[in-house]
């Protein structure tokens, strides 16, 4: 079996404008992402994460190659409810990782 991933809403903020004061004006967005592997949490990268930043992880979540949404302090959602992702993705070279995704994220539960 060919391993594959799910559909996933990011949330995405996109510039709306500016206020009275010329401060921007952000309103949140959704996009769906396709094919995005979620991966359980290890025990070794909760406790590192935990003692870390203070964060629960819960899973790590493959992005797909080509993908260039913003994923850093971000919400998404799957399996029916809320997550934040931690950290920023780390990437490898597109060419050199096999398979359909070159980056990783961690997240924990939100709401």
């Amino acid at each position: 079996m060919k391993p594959h991933g799910i559909d996933v809403i990011l949330h995405v903020k996109v510039n709306s404008g500016f206020d009275e004061l010329g401060e921007e004006i952000f309103t949140d967005t959704t996009k769906t992402i396709n094919n995005v592997l979620v991966v359980p949490a290890s025990s070794e990268d909760v406790i590192n994460e935990l003692s870390l930043s203070g964060k629960r992880i819960i899973y790590q979540l493959g992005i797909p190659k080509g993908n260039d949404d913003n994923w850093e302090n971000t919400v998404v959602e799957f399996f029916g409810k809320k997550f934040r992702t931690v950290g920023i993705p780390e990437e490898g070279i597109e060419d050199l990782v096999p398979l359909s995704w070159n980056k990783k994220i961690k997240v924990e539960r939100y709401e």
